[in-house]
């Protein structure tokens, strides 16, 4: 089975990549040279990596779920939320102070820092998950949207996966900032 995190960054992607790998699926996370592959339009470099492992996260992978759900008619789709897109720009915001200007925000938003273009990034974050759930919206218990902030872990992860049992170990909550 190949599982797809089809939400942005800064909405717990780490998180989700460490649930992945609880799960024992070999993961794949961001990669700049295949988020440029993306830009370019090689779709053929992005499929050659995908073909090899099960479960992706990070960048190029929410950009694509339309291609891979074309490619592999089996796979599962997950978008992380945060609760809200002020809590979503806040911590994106952040992370840009940590990481200073990225090719990666440049890409995917259009500028280098999300300072000054809060509108603009909420706008793009709000038309993704639109998307992506009216994509989804005829086809039960092939997306599943879930938010770490509102509580939400292994309890649905597991049973839209078709993972019996619940982990033995505590829900992870991978990269998070400061005030998160």
């Amino acid at each position: 089975m190949k599982v797809f995190g089809t939400g942005l960054n800064k909405t717990g992607t780490k998180t989700l990549g460490e649930c992945f790998r609880t799960f024992g699926f070999h993961n794949q996370s961001y990669d700049l040279g295949l988020l440029e592959a993306w830009a370019r339009g090689d779709l053929e470099e992005i499929f050659r990596v995908s073909d090899r492992f099960d479960s992706f996260e990070d960048w190029p992978w929410p950009l694509l779920y339309r291609e891979f759900d074309r490619r592999y008619p089996d796979a599962k789709f997950i978008l992380t939320l945060r609760k809200d897109p002020e809590t979503w720009f806040d911590s994106l915001c952040r992370h840009a102070e940590l990481t200073g200007p990225t090719e990666a925000r440049e890409i995917v938003y259009g500028h280098r820092m999300p300072h000054g273009h809060r509108e603009h990034h909420i706008g793009i974050y709000l038309k993704h998950q639109e998307e992506v759930t009216r994509y989804f919206s005829d086809r039960p218990g092939k997306l599943l949207v879930i938010s770490w902030d509102r509580g939400e872990g292994w309890l649905q992860l597991c049973p839209f996966l078709g993972i019996s049992g619940i982990p033995q170990r505590p829900f992870p909550h991978e990269n998070q900032g400061q005030h998160e």
